[in-house]
């Protein structure tokens, strides 16, 4: 059997940002991480933001909704300005972002 060498480096922090339509559980997703992070000691700060549309329709730029945070094992004081990790469930939460 093949072994695949990993490899793993430190970083002092991360910046993730979820992004997909209006509905499909990007504030959810981007809490349960968030509730995630903190359990294991991490400190964070989140930034949600979603559309005024009840629901848009599926796929329109519009309807996109992000939910956005960044964490680190020191003091976070903003969800940060440059994404490390974007998460697009979808063509127009890529485009969007």
């Amino acid at each position: 059997m093949h072994r695949v060498k990993k490899n793993i480096s430190e970083v002092d922090s991360a910046t993730i940002r979820f992004a997909g339509d209006s509905g499909d559980g990007m504030q959810l997703t981007g809490s349960q991480f968030s509730d995630n992070t903190a359990i294991f000691g991490n400190d964070l700060a989140t930034l949600p933001d979603f559309p005024a549309e009840i629901r848009a329709p599926k796929g329109s730029l519009a309807g996109v909704s992000s939910f956005q945070l960044q964490f680190s094992n020191k003091d976070i004081h903003t969800p940060g300005d440059d994404l490390d990790v974007l998460v697009a469930m979808n063509p127009a939460g890529l485009k969007v972002h």
